[in-house]
């Protein structure tokens, strides 16, 4: 299902064959937690900005509206109107999150809905019950996030469990992906590399997920509070212990530079909810740096937010007008800046994919790192 097409240094430039398309790697996810893109973003604007998957979540779907509705209503690709590839987490991370309301058992989770404080349970078996519910190309395994900074021993004991929890996340896919009434016969699975910033224990545990034979893996638990160059040397460390040719997935991760530097570092795949959250609040991305359209020298200023861009805010729009959005409070600011942020994730990933195709992505990296260093 994954073909490594082509290599550039340890950059990886690859396809992934799923049932709803091609993946074209490496490739930035864009976050739609609750099946939509904050900021007013639809399913058609993700198609014109060149979004080729969506990422959803399986926790907050399975509380609102209910895993059991959206397979009622033919899955999640037809309740979005999407017909591209979907990844959904595991809802292990945000389960995880709720420290102060959760028990973690040997048989998975239990915790309190943030909605209204109802009891709920969830392990390996009921995520991937939720998640053939809503028929996403993607499932992910459901592990513990640990948190950071964390003990040995606590490590240790939960990475173990975790790799206990995917040997039954796969039996329970594998059983799902059987049943006539499910929603996507051919579900992908995902497992997930844990370990905190302990390299040898990183290692150890991607040796053993490897076994697994599954799609696709994943590094979980960074971008959580540890420093990038930590984040860069658990990569080095995890990724020549992972298969080569199944796609890998960075959880969470990140900024236009940590993109780059990890692509250099042989990942395929990337989400995180930076560039929707940045947009949501005036900060837009550009091919020189990141700018702020609410400070005050952009008041005049009847120019795109980047010139070299060919979205549709940059196509249509001023810093100016957007900056006045935002000042009456107008939804269209977030609107026109999420669209603008998504476009540049996903463009900048198929000028990563254009460069390792011609063999020149180190000098890619290089030029684009300098420029943006220089401009912060």
């Amino acid at each position: 299902m994954y073909k490594l097409i082509k290599k550039s240094g340890k950059a990886r430039r690859g396809q992934l064959k799923t049932v709803h398309g091609v993946i074209e790697t490496p490739v930035f996810m864009n976050v739609g937690t609750l099946a939509a893109i904050k900021g007013a973003v639809s399913s058609m604007d993700l198609k014109e900005i060149g979004c080729q998957v969506e990422l959803s979540n399986t926790y907050h779907l399975a509380l609102r509206p209910g895993d059991q509705v959206i397979k009622k209503l033919g899955g999640l690709h037809k309740f979005m109107n999407w017909d591209r590839p979907i990844l959904t987490d595991s809802g292990g991370f945000q389960v995880f999150s709720l420290a102060g309301i959760r028990k973690i058992k040997e048989e998975g989770v239990y915790f309190n809905s943030h909605i209204d404080g109802k009891r709920i349970f969830m392990g390996p078996e009921e995520s991937m019950q939720i998640q053939s519910n809503l028929g996403s190309t993607i499932a992910m395994a459901f592990d513990e996030c640990i948190p950071n900074p964390s003990t040995r021993e606590y490590v240790l004991n939960s990475v173990a469990r975790t790799t206990r929890w995917l040997e039954r996340c796969k039996i329970e896919l594998d059983r799902l992906n059987n049943e006539e009434n499910t929603v996507n016969k051919k579900q992908l699975l995902f497992g997930i590399n844990q370990g905190g910033t302990y390299d040898d224990i990183r290692i150890e545990h991607a040796k053993t997920i490897s076994k697994f034979n599954l799609d696709g893996y994943a590094i979980g638990g960074l971008a959580v509070g540890e420093t990038h160059e930590e984040m860069y040397r658990v990569i080095d460390a995890v990724v020549p212990y992972l298969p080569e040719d199944k796609p890998i997935y960075l959880m969470g991760v990140g900024l236009p530079s940590n993109i780059l530097e990890a692509v250099d570092r042989g990942v395929d795949f990337f989400d995180c909810v930076l560039p929707a959250r940045n947009g949501r609040h005036g900060h837009v991305f550009t091919n020189s740096g990141k700018i702020n359209l609410l400070n005050a020298k952009f008041e005049l200023d009847d120019s795109p937010i980047d010139k070299d861009c060919q979205c549709p805010t940059c196509k249509n729009y001023s810093r100016a007008y957007i900056r006045h959005l935002f000042k009456a409070k107008e939804m269209l600011a977030m609107r026109l800046c999420v669209l603008h942020n998504l476009y540049f994730y996903n463009s900048l990933m198929q000028e990563i994919r254009s460069a390792i195709d011609g063999d020149y992505f180190k000098e890619f990296k290089d030029d684009k790192l300098k420029l943006w260093n220089n401009k912060a």
